[in-house]
């Protein structure tokens, strides 16, 4: 095996993800977009589209630009419909369709957001009772509030 292909072993990226996630949460947001970047490139195009997704998902968070925001979720939900419904982005397209939508609050773009949060409504039934599902829901609800919309 080369070393590539070692470093981006499918059983690896995840842990990877998390290790660079952490680093951000740790303050480093420069540091963990560059080695995000990083392993986008060494996935590149024809990488597992669930490992794309949550790369691109990430790489979002890493950005000051609300429009450097919204091309990166856009990229994660591109990657998420690629994977063909796989089981794994289920429960992750309502916080998918919420980033986008609070990237187009930012944005000023209040329609597209509706839009995205109808969405994330929609497949919200695919969460499940724990910390995540409840984490989601809520925020759910706090951008409906923000929008005056109601589910």
């Amino acid at each position: 095996m080369t070393e590539r292909q070692e470093r981006t072993a499918p059983d690896t990226v995840p842990a990877r993800i998390g290790q660079i996630v952490m680093l951000h949460h740790a303050g480093d947001r420069e540091e963990a977009r560059r080695r995000l970047l990083d392993l986008w490139t060494e996935l590149g195009e024809d990488g597992d589209p669930v490992q794309r997704c949550t790369l691109a998902h990430y790489l979002a968070d890493t950005h000051d630009d609300p429009a450097d925001e919204l091309a990166w979720d856009l990229r994660a939900l591109t990657e998420a419909e690629g994977a063909g419904g796989a089981p794994a982005l289920r429960a992750l397209y309502p916080l998918l369709h919420l980033d986008l939508a609070a990237d187009y609050v930012k944005l000023d773009r209040a329609e597209a957001a509706r839009a995205h949060l109808r969405r994330a409504r929609q497949s919200a039934d695919a969460l499940g009772d724990d910390v995540y599902g409840d984490g989601v829901r809520a925020r759910l609800l706090r951008l409906e509030g923000r929008l005056g919309q109601s589910g």
